[in-house]
Order: structure tokens, then C-alpha cells, then sequence
């Protein structure tokens, strides 16, 4: 008997031509010779089967015939939500090969240590210091290593419940559909290709002072392009480039690499540290407040990407050995640290040079120089520029095995799916992200990467907060109807206040009026869910404590810092996801409903030749 989904299904579209396995040919990886014989395929191919196997892009009247149906395909991918032995296990065989396990928590300790001291730290200190914080700008960074550690809570649990190379897209797919996991996804590759562009720019910056020039020095000034995209960056290009070839080779030796490059930061830390307190001077903290409140957070939210790529740390749970012990200890041991040593290496700097006076490019070299260090400039310079590199190394790494859970699930070609067989690595991805990052990092300043960087990952992970929230609270054929309603009226009271008390600071309005109404939402919301609604989930290993209350901080950490960032970083935001959303109702809707028409069907096959297996 068909089920009533599948029923659904058919009604605006024709079934398979085969359903004897949830993945086609193209998805499985194989392909039929003459003989009737299955035969490996090649890895470097590039047939257009590989790139739009689904029925809807088998012809243009196919595809003609797809579009006319876009709205009950819309509203189908809108109620589908994935699975957690989906997204672990029938998406990671559309990859051919599978990736090694070979990372312990050291490994993911080293990696998110890595991945994120690098550009926030040695440049955006300086850049939001002069321009919004002033010394403040340490509170900046407890503020915003507070809601990022938050957000490292939520991503441990999914992490250890659901060990894919997807990370935040996998676990938004599962719990809040595919329509939301898509727009996330798409944020997620803005994010991780605009972090890597700037890390790619930063590092031009800190070579340039290395070798004692201008850090524009080394780019190329065009008049002709717009303010802000005007000086190309070659060297950027190629240094991106060269990183990605190496996180292709192989991941365990990519970690080695890294952990072992990470002593040397860690030694230029200390060296940051120390000698920056030694030059101090306390009159430089005075003002402390020289742009107010406003400005502390205005700078939590850009410098928010200097605690970025610890999601990446996610995305290798299909590569550790023991992910319900060893991302835990990574996640969060790695972040507290972190956290830590920015908000010294801030403090040391702000000290040692007064804010008016820091250099927006290369901060901390500038200011050992000014206190009679100059050589010490050259240390930094090193030290950074080796931060920035491995950054670029891990977050390739990651980068694109978000990518490949993408492509897994047909949001984008499945060819960016596939898994090398010698170097267990997704080299199809790389080179997709690589180049694309790379166009961005020749034209785009850093000022104008770092707001559009921001803005995406506070928007992802706010949703991964709502994400644990309806985890805990709802589960399938299980919640009764009238309690998944008191679910979504409680989230919509954090969000909506949330929204409310961030609108209320950056109006410029004096009083408490504002925050008297919202605030109290917020807590009627979040004491709705503690008290009225059962937990109808419990973590299996390790799970968020004190939920729901630590999930909803998260929500309206995200959301206000949000609201702090600038119109200009809203409405690049908004361009990006109008491109998104258009991509996704041209190709996306079609690609991934075609695919779950094909596992419905193939599940059917199965139901019944096991019907029969047992009436014979």
C-alpha cells in the first residue's frame, strides 16, 4: 500500500524509471557495462550526469515541466525533515569512499586552536578599537566569546548525535527541515568563503609589514572599480590556493601540520602577552568608554568572526574516533582557552598604544614598533602570518566538508560529493570553495568581509539554538499537536523579544521603557518551555545543561549582535540571500525533491519484498 506522502508525491511527478536502492547510479557511484556488470567509476569525471543526475534536468522539457510545479514542491520540501541515521548514513554513501577516522580530541583541540586566532585577533583588535570600542574593546570580546560559547554548547550535543561532515546544515535539516537548512547552508558557504577571503587579505597586510612596506603596499590600486573592492590582491589568491592543495592531501596530516605550526602561536601569545604588559601604560585605558555602550557592541559583533571556524570543528565528527568524547572536550575546552587569551592579548594591546592611535591593518607590529620594539614587529608579524595560514589550512578542511553534506543532499551538484579513494579528502569540493573564496579575496577589503562574515554566522547560529530547542522539545508521531503549538508560540516570544530589546538599543532611545516589555516576553517564553512543555528528548552521551534557559541566552546574544552590525552589512546580507533563494527555487527544490521521491519509492520496494518474503 502506498503511503500518503508518496501519494503527494506522485501527483506532480512521474515515478523512476528504477527504485531498486535509494540512490541512483549517479548518486551510488557506479555505472552498468555492456555485460550487465557494475564497474567503479573514475573520480575525475565530469559528465553532466554527475553534476544534474535527478529526472527534472534530464531535458528542458523535463526541466519546463519541473517549474510549473515549484509551488507543491516548495510546500513538499518545506514539511521534509531529514533523519539522524539519514544525514550518518544513507548521505555519506553518496559519496563513493568513505573519509578516515583519524582524529582524537587533541586533534580537534589543535584544529579549532588553528582555525580561529587569526585575523580577528591580530587585526580586527586594532581596526574595532580605533573606529568603535575603544579600549572597551575587551568587554567587546568576553561579550562575544560569551554568546559564541553558548553556541559551541549547542553544536557538542548535535554533534555528538549526529557525527556527520555536515555540521550546523545537518542538524538544521533534521530538526527544522530542508527549506531552513538550505538558507542556513547557503550562509554557512557565504561565511566560511568570505572568512577565508580575509584571512587570505590579512595575511597579504602582515607580509607586507614583514618585509617593512605599507600593508596596501603589495596590492594592486584599480580607480576604475567601487571603494572597498579596488585593490586586487594576487598574493591572497595564491596563498589560498596553495593551503587548499595541501588540506586536500589527506586530513591527518593536515591536523599534524597544524598542531604542531599552533606551538609556534602559542609561543608569540605568550610573547604578545607579556611584552604588552611590560610596555603598558595605564593612561591609555582612559577613556575607557570612548563610544559608549553602543560601541562595545557594535565591536562584539564584528570581532564575533574572530571566535568563527569552531564550527568547522563540527563538520570532522565523520572523522574522529570517538566523537561523543572527543568533541566535547575540543569544542568547548578549545573555546574557553581561546576566549581567554583574546580578551589578555586585547587588554595588552589597548595598554601598550593609545586607541586613537592604532594602526587599522596590522595592529599589533605597528604598536611594538611605537613602543620601541621594532624588531618584536617582525615576531608578530611571523606569528600572525602563521595563524592566518593554518586558519586557511583547518578552515578548508571544513569548508568543504560543509560542502560535501550539501552536495550530498542535492542542494548543490553531487559531484562536489564525492570522496577521493587514495586521500579519503572531497577534492572536488576544495577546489570549488578554494576558487571561490579566491575571486572574493582579489577584490573585497577586509572592512567589508568582516560585516557580511559577521552577520551570517550570528544568523546560523541563532538558528542552531532554535535547532536544540525543538530537539528537546518535539519529536515526530510523539509531541501531541496542541504542545508542538506551545512550542512555537514560546519561540516566537524569545525571538520576537529578542528582536524587540536589539531594535530598542541601536534606536538611540534613552530609558528602560523598551526593555521593561521585552525582557519580561523573553522570560515568559523561556519559563513557558522550563515549566509548561515536557523534555521529549534526552541527549544519549552529552547534552546543552540548564536547558532551555542557556539555548534562549543564545538566541538573544545572536539576535542583538545582529542588531548592532550596520545597515550596509543588513543589506549585503539581503542581496546574498535573495541570490540563495533564487538559486534554490531554479535548481535546490527540484534536485532534493526528485531525490526524496526516489528514497520513498525505494523504501516501498523494500516494504514490499519483505511483505512477501513473509507471506511466502
Amino acid at each position: 500500500m502506498e503511503s500518503a506522502l508518496t501519494k503527494v508525491l506522485l501527483e506532480s511527478h512521474p515515478p523512476p524509471l528504477a527504485a531498486k536502492s535509494a540512490e541512483s547510479p549517479a548518486m551510488a557511484g557506479e555505472s552498468t557495462r555492456g555485460d550487465g556488470q557494475s564497474a567503479a567509476r573514475s573520480y575525475w569525471r565530469w559528465s553532466k550526469a554527475d553534476f544534474f543526475p535527478e529526472p527534472s534536468f534530464r531535458s528542458w522539457a523535463a526541466y519546463r515541466s519541473a517549474l510549473s510545479s515549484t509551488c507543491p514542491r516548495l510546500r513538499n520540501r518545506l514539511l521534509h525533515r531529514s533523519s539522524d541515521a539519514d544525514e550518518v548514513d544513507l548521505l555519506s554513501r553518496r559519496s563513493e569512499n568513505s573519509m578516515r577516522r583519524c582524529l582524537t580530541w587533541w586533534d580537534l583541540a589543535w584544529l579549532g586552536f588553528g582555525v580561529v586566532v587569526g585575523t580577528g585577533i591580530f587585526v580586527l583588535t586594532g581596526q574595532e578599537a580605533r573606529l568603535s570600542a575603544g579600549p572597551a574593546i575587551v568587554l567587546s570580546y568576553a561579550v562575544s566569546g560569551f554568546s559564541a560559547l553558548l553556541s559551541v554548547f549547542c553544536y557538542a550535543e548535535f554533534a555528538v548525535e549526529i557525527p556527520s561532515a555536515g555540521g550546523s546544515f545537518s542538524y538544521l535539516r533534521v530538526e527544522l527541515g530542508d527549506t531552513v537548512a538550505y538558507i542556513a547552508a547557503a550562509n554557512i558557504l557565504l561565511e566560511a568563503l568570505v572568512g577565508a577571503a580575509g584571512l587570505a587579505r590579512s595575511w597579504t597586510s602582515y607580509f607586507a609589514t614583514l618585509i617593512g612596506r605599507e600593508p596596501d603596499a603589495l596590492r594592486i590600486h584599480v580607480p576604475a572599480l567601487a571603494e572597498g573592492f579596488n585593490l586586487l590582491d594576487p598574493i591572497a589568491v595564491v596563498v589560498l590556493i596553495s593551503c587548499s592543495a595541501f588540506a586536500a592531501l589527506g586530513t591527518q596530516r593536515t591536523s599534524i601540520l597544524n598542531w604542531i605550526a599552533s606551538i609556534l602561536t602559542t609561543g608569540v601569545i605568550f610573547f604578545v602577552i607579556c611584552a604588552g604588559f611590560a610596555k603598558a601604560n595605564t593612561s591609555n585605558l582612559s577613556p575607557f568608554f570612548p563610544f559608549g555602550a553602543p560601541g562595545v557592541f557594535r565591536a562584539a559583533a564584528v570581532v564575533y568572526w574572530a571566535y568563527t571556524g569552531f564550527d568547522m570543528m563540527a563538520t570532522m565528527a565523520e572523522e574522529t574516533k570517538n566523537p561523543s568524547r572527543d568533541i566535547p572536550i575540543g569544542l568547548i575546552g578549545s573555546m574557553s582557552s581561546i576566549t581567554a587569551v583574546y580578551c589578555a592579548m586585547a587588554l595588552a594591546l589597548v595598554m601598550m598604544q593609545r586607541y586613537s592611535d592604532l594602526d587599522t591593518n596590522a595592529a599589533y607590529s605597528v604598536a611594538f614598533a611605537a613602543a620601541g620594539m621594532k624588531w618584536a614587529k617582525y615576531l608578530v608579524a611571523i606569528g600572525a602570518l602563521k595563524g592566518m595560514t593554518t586558519g586557511m589550512l583547518v578552515g578548508a578542511l571544513g569548508q568543504a566538508r560543509y560542502t560535501t553534506q550539501i552536495a550530498r543532499a542535492h542542494m548543490i551538484p553531487p559531484f562536489f560529493a564525492l570522496v577521493h579513494p587514495k586521500t579519503g579528502t572531497p577534492i572536488h569540493a576544495t577546489i570549488l570553495v578554494t576558487l571561490s573564496s579566491a575571486a572574493i579575496a582579489l577584490f573585497s577589503s577586509l572592512d567589508v568581509l568582516a560585516s557580511v562574515s559577521s552577520i551570517s554566522t550570528l544568523f546560523i547560529f541563532m538558528l542552531m539554538a532554535v535547532a536544540l530547542l525543538v530537539r528537546r522539545y518535539y519529536v515526530r508521531e510523539v509531541t501531541s499537536k496542541s504542545n508542538l503549538w506551545k512550542l512555537i508560540l514560546f519561540l516566537l516570544l524569545i525571538a520576537g523579544s529578542a528582536v524587540g530589546i536589539s531594535a530598542y538599543w541601536n534606536s538611540g532611545t534613552s530609558g528602560w521603557v523598551g526593555y521593561a516589555v521585552a525582557v519580561p516576553f523573553w522570560f515568559v517564553g523561556t519559563l513557558g518551555l522550563a515549566v509548561v512543555l515536557p523534555q521529549q528528548r534526552a541527549p544519549k552521551v552529552w547534552g546543552v545543561p540548564l536547558v532551555p534557559w542557556l539555548p534562549s541566552v543564545s538566541i538573544v546574544t545572536n539576535i542583538f549582535l545582529m542588531g548592532s552590525l550596520g545597515y550596509a552589512a543588513f543589506l549585503r546580507f539581503g542581496i546574498c540571500t535573495l541570490v540563495m533563494l533564487a538559486y534554490y527555487l531554479l535548481i535546490g527544490v527540484h534536485a532534493t525533491y526528485d531525490v526524496s521521491l526516489e528514497e520513498e519509492d525505494a523504501k516501498l520496494v523494500n516494504l514490499n519484498s519483505e511483505a512477501n518474503t513473509n507471506g511466502a
